[in-house]
């Protein structure tokens, strides 16, 4: 059997195989809400096989947007529209999971077609927030220092959307805790320069995304699991290393916490990563390694190959892939046919199941 087509457990929930529709914005909301858009980009990936699929970053707090056309989950009206996302998910076979996001400093950014830059408040922007006064690039304005009681409105906003993920039907939480946005920005000391008791020491900058875990963990059932995708380094000098990474993680497993979703960077707009297939591989391998936690892959896996050599060498547990996704939502079966494991195809789609040759 081909790894890559093994099922994996996680507490309650069994994916079909380790095969993950990464997160990725579509910036195609008006006031949060899903919409055919949604329902179509996240089922047909569904229809193509996927074990588990994950929203984009969905907005626990309107401020927390990255862009005004963000998924959100921050009122009950929001809940229909998930719903019927995860409905159609679930009824194909897939796992339906949600990433929760805050993006802190980078948020009210226009997308990236309309140009990605700041939007003022006359246009419909908000004033950012951040753990200290540091805007992402000296050209944008300075987000505002969260106060204590702001930062403990975060996590009751994280607590809330977790439990409209519940009624919602989602079985996959995903906290995002990567790519420069609010947990990044408290967990780096290159963006947390605060004196208080969420900032200076390791301990202090890891407290409000272990405070949400917490929070999360309390209001999402025992049965399903929780990840957290976080930026394994800041690829920085004097920021989040992979060392960091490693003892955060083994923190989180304990916390309850079952899987590290591990990307890299997107704090620091300079930093020199070194971008290529598989750059962030080695930063799975290792928290898995080191942390003894279950790991997903991510970053240039385009080939099925690839793929099955990242389980079958025990180098992570899942693999996440996104731009493939967007070229090839039937991913998964093409990678089926060509590892040779039998697949059951949907009935719609049988007729032009590929034949092997005898």
């Amino acid at each position: 059997m081909s790894s890559l087509f093994t099922p994996l457990t996680l507490r309650g929930l069994t994916l079909r195989n380790r095969i993950v529709v990464s997160p990725m914005c579509m910036y195609s909301s008006q006031d949060g809400f899903a919409n055919d858009w949604h329902l179509v980009h996240l089922g047909s990936r569904a229809v193509g096989g996927a074990g588990l699929i994950i929203t984009e970053a969905c907005a626990v707090a309107p401020e927390g947007r990255i862009s005004p056309d963000d998924l959100g989950i921050w009122k009950a009206e929001h809940v229909e529209g998930l719903r019927r996302l995860t409905t159609f998910i679930r009824a194909q076979g897939a796992a339906a999971g949600i990433q929760l996001a805050h993006a802190g400093r980078k948020a009210s950014h226009a997308s990236p077609w309309k140009g990605g830059a700041v939007v003022p408040a006359a246009d419909g922007g908000w004033q950012t927030v951040a753990p200290s006064a540091i805007p992402f690039t000296e050209d944008e304005p300075a987000p505002t220092a969260l106060t204590t009681p702001q930062i403990q409105q975060v996590v009751a906003d994280f607590r809330a959307a977790a439990a409209r993920a519940l009624e919602a039907g989602f079985q996959v939480i995903e906290l995002h805790g990567a790519h420069g946005y609010l947990f990044h920005e408290f967990l780096s000391p290159l963006s947390n320069r605060r004196t208080d008791e969420y900032g200076g020491s390791f301990a202090n900058r890891s407290r409000l995304l272990l405070e949400v875990v917490d929070a999360t963990r309390a209001e999402w059932p025992a049965e399903l699991p929780l990840l957290v995708r976080l930026s394994a380094t800041d690829w920085t000098e004097g920021g989040w290393t992979a060392d960091d990474s490693v003892a955060l993680a083994t923190i989180l497993k304990t916390r309850g916490v079952d899987l590290i979703d591990c990307s890299t960077g997107g704090n620091v707009p300079t930093a020199p990563i070194p971008v290529g297939p598989l750059y962030q591989l080695p930063f799975a391998e290792k928290l898995k390694k080191e942390a003894g936690v279950l790991t997903g892959a991510v970053g240039l896996i385009t080939t099925a190959a690839e793929a099955e050599t990242i389980i079958t060498n025990g180098q992570a547990d899942l693999v996440l892939l996104a731009r493939e996704f967007l070229r090839d939502p039937y991913f998964p079966l093409h990678a089926a046919f060509e590892l040779g494991e039998e697949v059951v195809w949907p009935d719609q789609y049988v007729r032009a199941k590929p034949r092997r040759r005898s």
